[in-house]
């Protein structure tokens, strides 16, 4: 009987506190690392082991998982500082032990994804892709959507600890496809969210009640999971962003750098993404009003000020 594997989490935001609480419910021995001393608290007060690095998390792990807002953070973690930089820091390829998994689930571009592979391969390690989809509520609930990108000998070892985290898991190919699956999903959510916010401020703007605009749409060929599930109008819905001054869930800044993911991958392939730039610009310029740190679904502010 094999025993439970020791997982090594980096990355306690948003998304990655409640991942690894979930981790934490379902017995898996976990060691946490997060650069803010209050969501580490936070872990250690139900029984995750704190870490006073990164490096120092993945001593003994047989899983190493990350949840990283970017493509440069995950590769200085993996593969360590940039050149130039006064302090070199190894990265953990280098540090963590020979035969483990690295599960990264961050959203970050594809050719990223693929480098850290080849280098974690060349150590005898392995690494699957595995974006996640599902939001804060979906991470709370262990209800995500994991995206994988990797072997499937490898997805198969992940397969129990996604588990413990989501509700569905995809094998979309090999390292690089789960993120590639992931931008556009994201390019999607993004075009929607903007459009819904769009319409209901329209309708709001010529005197609907956006309550019952809602419904309305929710009911005909308008409908979409914006509108349905992650409602941008305020009093709308309970427990999403809206209902709270756009605080928590998934920043405009981490919607515009996903966007930003798609356009750099549809420039590589001579792809066309009219709507999908169109939506990376309007989360510019709502970024530069100052909402960058807002939930995206407050894009609807956008839109408010210029039916005014």
């Amino acid at each position: 009987m094999t025993s439970t594997p020791k997982i090594a989490f980096i990355g306690l935001g948003n998304m990655g506190a409640p991942m690894a609480l979930n981790l934490l419910h379902a017995d898996y021995p976990l060691s946490v690392y997060d650069l803010s001393p209050s969501a580490l608290q936070i872990l250690g007060e139900v029984g995750a082991t704190i870490a006073d690095s990164a490096q120092q998390a993945v001593q003994g792990a047989d899983i190493v998982i990350s949840m990283l807002p970017a493509s440069r953070h995950v590769e200085q973690l993996y593969l360590g500082s940039a050149l130039g930089t006064s302090t070199e820091v190894p990265g953990l390829v280098s540090q963590i032990q020979a035969h483990a998994l690295i599960i990264d689930c961050s959203t970050i571009a594809a050719l990223t994804s693929q480098k850290i592979a080849l280098a974690a391969q060349a150590r005898g390690l392995a690494m699957i892709d595995a974006p996640v989809s599902g939001g804060t509520l979906g991470a709370a609930a262990g209800t995500l959507t994991f995206i994988v990108g990797g072997s499937a000998s490898d997805l198969e070892r992940a397969r129990p600890v996604l588990a413990a985290m989501g509700k569905n898991i995809f094998h979309a190919g090999s390292n690089g496809a789960g993120q590639t699956a992931k931008i556009c999903n994201n390019m999607l959510l993004g075009i929607l969210m903007a459009g819904t916010a769009e319409a209901l401020a329209l309708g709001v703007a010529n005197g609907l009640d956006p309550k019952v605009l809602s419904d309305i749409m929710s009911k005909s060929s308008g409908r979409n999971w914006a509108l349905e599930q992650y409602n941008p109008y305020p009093g709308v819905m309970e427990n999403v962003p809206a209902a709270r001054g756009y605080s928590g869930g998934f920043g405009v800044n981490l919607m515009h750098k996903d966007l930003g993911l798609a356009t750099e991958a549809a420039l590589a392939t001579l792809a066309a993404i009219p709507l999908g730039e169109l939506a990376r610009n309007l989360y510019a310029m709502h970024s530069q009003n100052g909402a960058g740190a807002k939930d995206f679904s407050s894009i609807l502010e956008l839109f408010q000020k210029t039916s005014k």
